[in-house]
């Protein structure tokens, strides 16, 4: 639990709203924290579009009053369209947006209390617009935190993962359906608040039309994505995230890509701040990002740049859980990454096991059900009590071709992404396969340590995907997702391959049959010896500044069930999660939301794959008493996918939007 600091150096005038007129007339809403001080001071940019008054405030007043009262500004803004402020908001990561930023940036540099250096820091979409933003190289801006985020909008984003779709790209897009149809404040715009939410509701579409249309990795997503040029960023970056984020593949890219200064921090957290993140141990994450902040925009010598390049908490023996309060481990460093210490160990599928010697002339196959998958855990997880993570993986080792290796003779601590080099053959021209890396104890039990997956159609190119030859070999190389782990002596290392990952993955229209020879096929594994850098890893203990004065109303909850109808032989998946009721005691606003996400398939039949994803909001404030829901649905047959949507609007209980549609979207190897 982190601790509530209270007393700072200096007092924090709050500026709520603090506005900013765009060269295009657009008035875009923050708040601001300034320390009081007659010293010009540096001012840090969070830009999102999770309204800031009832949204994110929650985590706001965790972070930025904590570094104003250390003499960092800090700036949170709602995006144009979004809280606040003025405009409509068509999709995420557009263009217009780095643009305002840039705009935003500059002027606050010329604050008469501004020193003229600005940072920018952000997490999940604030992640990705600090890096895109940095990639346009504003002249003020000297440094940047991303937390959360990635290089690559097509790779590492919640739409496609290794060229197959993901399952969260609607539960996203449906999401973002409540959000932009969720009206301004009338404490903050006036009277003008029901004009402008109307304007909002008739612009508000589903977003997963656009990335349903776009099952490539073509010009839309390579727009945002900074790893098309990582030489564009030059400013100072600190990357940040947490093993059971699905965005930490970005961290180690970043720091391989970039040229310009640059630190990371990788823990065991999932989609959170290091401060609250969930599994611990949580860090002192404030204070590192105070001595990061202070070093690039205030020339302060606070040894930041000293510290190890990559500081990276290597899980430990723990059995499988779908949730942890604290991850088992410890923390580790390396001077540099790529660390020139990995060494690449190659084991070789061979009949049940994973030599070190290839033993060729078997024919190995694997035909798993379309439910394979189930225990997987879900792609995007939340930490807290949330049941999101990876649960014992022997049913799905059961409905896939594994092979183990012998029992380690010591402790073995891998530090990286493993790579698989296969020949197969396949039954079928378009086939998702997915790869598992298990930590097996010597009772069975078979943790998830990491994984990978692969549309075959993208063998060559995400880009321009090709239908796999039919009982005709062909390779490829699957690169699994980068972690740290220390597998204990006794237990076995064992790569599980399926021909299904669902409900992570939208799947192909047919089950599919992969076939390789044993002995050609090789898995590399990083092999990371102990170092002297990781007794130099010390972390401060979490901190945050005062939360939000806030009631809870309702309390919350969380669930997830695995049900199979013995008679029907569909399996269905539903996750709930309700928020409760809370009042913002500080500005009279209560806030009460939920969602459900349900999926189904027969395990014989893909086309029976059905997501029906829902969420709610509402919100009091004022004269404003309005609550959105929106519903989006996905089915496909053999050639199209089936996307409809809905978006519902009320005010005081009385309908007053209501807006549809179903689409008819061409598959595309996916």
């Amino acid at each position: 639990m982190a601790v509530i600091r209270q007393e700072f150096p200096f007092a924090v005038e709050v500026v709520d709203p603090f506005w900013i007129t765009l060269a295009d007339g657009t008035r875009i809403a923050a708040t601001l924290w300034k320390p009081k001080t007659k010293d010009l001071v540096p001012v840090v940019v969070e830009m999102i579009p999770y309204r800031r008054r009832d949204g994110t405030v929650f985590r706001d007043l965790d972070m930025h009053p904590y570094w104003a009262g250390y003499g960092i500004a800090c700036c949170r803004v709602d995006i144009r369209g979004s809280g606040d402020s003025g405009g409509l908001l068509a999709d995420e990561y557009l263009p217009r947006e780095q643009e305002d930023a840039c705009e935003i940036i500059a002027r606050l540099a010329a604050e008469n209390w501004c020193n003229g250096h600005v940072g920018m820091t952000g997490i999940s979409w604030g992640g990705f617009n600090s890096l895109q933003v940095a990639a346009r190289r504003p002249p003020a801006l000297k440094a940047i935190i991303t937390l959360c985020s990635s290089d690559d909008r097509y790779a590492d984003d919640v739409h496609y993962m290794g060229g197959a779709l993901i399952t969260e790209n609607e539960m996203w897009s449906n999401f973002m359906l409540v959000k932009n149809a969720m009206p301004p404040d009338p404490q903050i715009v006036g009277r003008a608040w029901r004009d402008m939410w109307l304007k909002r509701l008739d612009a508000n579409r589903s977003w997963s039309e656009h990335w349903l249309l776009h099952q490539r990795r073509d010009a839309y997503w390579k727009q945002g994505s900074v790893s098309e040029d990582f030489s564009a960023i030059e400013c100072a970056v600190l990357a940040v995230c947490g093993w059971e984020d699905s965005y930490s593949n970005s961290v180690p890219r970043l720091l391989e890509g970039l040229t310009s200064p640059r630190l990371a921090i990788m823990g065991p957290w999932t989609h959170a701040f290091p401060c609250r993140g969930d599994p611990g141990p949580q860090i002192g994450y404030l204070q590192e990002a105070l001595r990061w902040w202070r070093y690039w925009l205030a020339g302060e010598a606070t040894g930041i740049m000293d510290e190890p390049q990559y500081r990276l908490y290597a899980i430990g023996e723990e059995r499988p859980r779908p949730w942890y309060k604290s991850h088992e481990g410890r923390w580790i460093a390396e001077a540099s990454w790529p660390s020139p210490r990995i060494q690449w160990q190659t084991r070789w599928l061979n009949p049940n096991s994973l030599g070190a010697r290839p033993e060729t002339g078997s024919i190995l196959s694997v035909r798993s059900p379309a439910t394979a998958g189930t225990d997987c855990g879900r792609w995007g997880g939340y930490g807290g009590t949330s049941p999101d993570l990876a649960i014992d993986q022997r049913r799905e080792d059961g409905q896939a071709l594994c092979f183990d290796t012998e029992p380690l003779a010591e402790d073995l601590t891998l530090v990286g992404a493993p790579e698989i080099t296969l020949e197969l053959s396949v039954d079928v021209p378009k086939v998702n396969l997915a790869a598992r890396l298990c930590d097996v104890y010597p009772d069975g039990t078979s943790a998830l340590m990491t994984y990978g997956v692969l549309n075959l159609s993208h063998r060559d190119s995400h880009e321009f995907p090709a239908a796999c030859p039919v009982n005709e070999p062909f390779k490829v190389t699957i690169r699994l997702n980068d972690f740290a782990r220390t597998i204990p002596k006794g237990h076995r290392i064992r790569l599980a391959l399926a021909t299904q990952h669902w409900f992570i993955l939208w799947p192909q229209p047919t089950l599919a049959t992969a076939t390789i020879r044993s002995g050609v096929c090789t898995i590399k594994l990083p092999v990371r010896p102990p170092g002297d850098e990781d007794r130099h890893v010390a972390f401060g203990p979490a901190e945050i500044s005062m939360p939000v004065a806030s009631t809870e109303v309702i309390a919350g909850s969380t669930a997830k069930t695995v049900e199979d109808d013995l008679a029907t032989g569909i399996r269905t998946i539903r996750l709930r999660t309700d928020n409760g009721t809370h009042s913002i005691d500080d500005r009279a606003i209560t806030t009460s939301s939920w969602n459900t996400d349900t999926f189904t398939i027969h395990p014989d039949d893909p086309l029976t794959a059905k997501i029906v994803t829902e969420y709610a909001w509402a919100i009091r404030s004022g004269p404003c008493d309005v609550e959105a829901k929106s519903r989006t649905e996905l089915t496909a047959d053999q050639d199209h996918f089936y996307l409809t949507w809905l978006i519902e609007a009320r005010e005081r209980g009385r309908l007053v939007h209501s807006r549809g549609d179903t689409r008819v979207i061409k598959r595309d190897f996916c």
